[in-house]
């Protein structure tokens, strides 16, 4: 099993040229056999205005854009497993989009 451990970004992006929101993260990802799994945990706590922005942004979709240092990024569906604004730990699973027509 493989372990990436490090620092990324999530990032909430209405549209392709802007972005609602963005969290720094500390990241555990293990590759398995069967696919990867992933948790972080928000990189310091979040101000009162930041977590009503995760909350609010949470509740409109919780599908991010998972940006890692070196350029390489993921869609992932995130799940609040503990009160985040708290500082506590998010669960990511990979974003399966629905194929459109659009580019």
């Amino acid at each position: 099993m493989d372990t990436y451990e490090g620092r990324a970004r999530l990032e909430w992006w209405a549209n392709r040229s802007t972005s609602l929101g963005g969290f720094d993260v500390r990241v555990t990802a293990c590759a398995t056999d069967s696919g990867w799994t992933c948790e972080a945990i928000l990189d310091g706590p979040l101000s009162a205005e930041h977590q009503e922005v995760f909350h609010v942004l949470m509740q409109a979709d919780p599908v991010f854009t998972l940006c890692f240092d070196e350029g390489s990024e993921i869609l992932v569906d995130v799940a609040d497993v503990a009160a985040a604004g708290d500082g506590g730990r998010l669960a990511f699973t990979v974003c399966e989009l629905a194929e459109s027509g659009s580019p």
